[in-house]
């Protein structure tokens, strides 16, 4: 068997800089690479049930975990602000809808809301057909506008009811219960839904929602809550999976995945065995972790090793880090008909020991640290820097660990700041420009990338930076009722891509910026009457009722005067 180390070496050799190319300082193959995708490749844009619909307590839902984060529970969000509103989703389709054909994407990534279709959790308890026409209703919206719907089971929002009767991913039950929930989904909407990811980016989830306390449902349970989130996880993955294979699959002829997000790790010394080890260990920590009980049947084995030696030296009879029987490994083994991978951002990475006497911890048992070069471009988020050749490193890094998978890119994006209101996001065009090139050479070197969705439709609820981080491609006023939206010059670039699958030539890329930010000047220049188009709004909501009631009184002294008097 191969070290860990030679699979990220090789994807470093191999994509190295060319001979005669550009050279700036980079370690990527900087020549920008003109063609096309293959025909029928998937365009889209993404969206997630919270952080967008709003009416977080209408329409027959439940509570989730994210509705008591910020209302009861310890509510760690920017501005204290809540997606109780959020964009109003559910109650704009019709207008997301025109959106998406401006955009001209293919397929729309969303999720369901487990507790709007079942407030319980459980559908033996109530299932509430509000919500089920909601989807329903949607998904047919969207087939009748030639959208093709990529529907996410699961992004973040466990009903509460689950969360206070059984301690939520804590519990194994959850597994049993989220197979009913997949279940009662496939029967729903199966008939038209051909893609289903069970999980988004699982890893976050659990890392913040069980190590730091920073997401619902804000517990702290270091270096242990959050493995065993992620085995109850793993297992309700592969039990959905099953579910649909068994039941659904000949009748609906659908596909069942989960999607991943990972950064790339880049080793810091190049000639260092213990820098590429540590950057492997990056990758197996942040990917592999979910990724390799899926396609390999376990966890990789250096978090077994390292868990299991740091947990030993912390007095634990036990590894950390949960086991899978092997009944288990056989029934996880298999469980992806795709593999969607979620990517932002690249960090240069280096070992260092983290003594096992400071406690059980995460980011400790990596033994590594992350390093940010600071000639990246950094963008809306101090942590999101601009690095478009990381991107094909990873997808090249998948292809080659998991075996040649199909892989949706399920998200990739970045943000601006909320007190920015540039609507010529020029920023984001050269990250769009940068990403989906280096994706069209990893589709070159070999990769099956098969769609690309990026991230978001609008801008939205972003957790715990609430509305301080702007992803959409649209820009919403927030603070205005009925949430107006304000294409960004980003919108007019993207539909160029998906138009022509590609980058056709230097002359007509370079016209798409060029057309795109001149039309974001005139929108910018709307959005900056916005307040006085507001006040007048304000002030005929007061003038026309007023003037209606004087006129009636006017009238009413006027007929008082031409009546005769007795």
């Amino acid at each position: 068997m191969k070290p860990l180390w030679v699979s990220i070496l090789g994807c470093v050799l191999l994509l190295g800089p060319k001979p005669g190319a550009a050279s700036t300082g980079s370690p990527e193959d900087t020549s920008f690479y003109y063609g096309t995708f293959p025909p029928g490749f998937s365009w889209g844009v993404g969206s997630s049930a919270y952080q967008m619909e709003g009416a977080w307590d209408q329409g027959g839902k439940g509570a989730s975990i994210w509705d008591a984060f910020m209302h009861i529970g310890p509510g760690k969000v920017l501005e204290a602000s809540t997606a109780d509103e959020a964009w109003a989703g559910y109650y704009k389709v019709q207008e997301d809808l025109v959106l998406l054909q401006e955009l001209g994407v293919t397929h729309y990534r969303f999720s369901l809301s487990w507790p709007r279709l079942l407030p319980t959790g459980i559908p033996a308890e109530q299932v509430n057909e509000k919500g089920i026409k909601f989807y329903s209703d949607l998904i047919d919206a969207l087939l009748n506008s030639n959208v093709t719907p990529i529907v996410i089971l699961y992004h973040w929002d466990l009903p509460q009811l689950l969360q206070v009767k059984y301690g939520g991913w804590q519990n194994v039950s959850m597994a049993g219960y989220f197979r009913d929930y997949a279940n009662l989904c496939f029967e729903a909407f199966g008939d038209r839904v051909k893609h289903w990811v069970t999980f988004s980016d699982p890893r976050a989830m659990v890392e913040k929602g069980y190590e730091t306390g920073h997401h619902a449902p804000g517990l702290r349970l270091p270096g242990t809550g959050l493995y065993k989130a992620a085995h109850h996880i793993l297992k309700a993955h592969a039990q959905a999976w099953h579910a649909y294979n068994n039941t659904w699959r000949s009748k609906q002829h659908g596909l069942v995945g989960i999607s991943l997000t990972c950064n790339w790790g880049e080793p810091v010394d190049m000639s260092s065995l213990k820098d590429l080890e540590a950057a492997e260990r990056y990758l197996q920590f942040c990917l592999g972790w979910f990724a390799n009980p899926i396609y390999a049947g376990d966890y990789p084995q250096v978090m077994k090793d390292l868990i299991g030696r740091k947990s030993a030296e912390q007095g634990l009879e036990m590894s950390r880090l949960p086991e899978f029987s092997i009944q288990e490994k056989s029934y996880m083994k298999g469980t992806a008909d795709f593999l969607g991978l979620g990517h932002f951002t690249t960090r240069y990475i280096t070992e260092r020991r983290f003594p096992s006497r400071q406690g059980p911890s995460y980011h400790n048992d990596w033994d590594l640290v992350e390093f940010i070069d600071p000639t990246w471009p950094e963008l809306g988020s101090k942590w999101l820097c601009s690095v478009p050749w990381g991107f094909r490193r990873l997808l090249n890094f998948a292809q080659t660990q998991y075996g040649g998978p199909p892989i949706y890119v399920m998200e990739n994006g970045a943000p601006q700041q909320s007190h920015c209101t540039q609507l010529c996001d020029e920023w984001r065009i050269q990250y769009l420009r940068g990403y989906i090139n280096e994706m069209l050479k990893a589709i070159k070197d070999g990769v099956n990338v098969k769609g690309y969705i990026s991230w978001s439709l609008l801008d939205e609820f972003e957790w715990e930076r609430g509305y301080t981080d702007r992803y959409g491609f649209y820009y919403v006023e927030f603070n205005i009722r009925n949430k107006p939206r304000y294409p960004k010059a980003s919108v007019q670039y993207y539909r160029k891509i998906i138009t022509a699958n590609g980058f056709p030539n230097p002359r007509e890329v370079e016209s798409w910026r060029l057309e795109a930010l001149e039309t974001c000047s005139i929108n910018n220049q709307r959005l900056a009457t916005e307040p006085l188009r507001r006040h007048m709004h304000l002030v005929s909501e007061m003038v026309v009722p007023t003037v209606s009631v004087l006129g009636a009184l006017l009238a009413a002294m006027l007929l008082l005067l031409l009546l005769p008097r007795r």
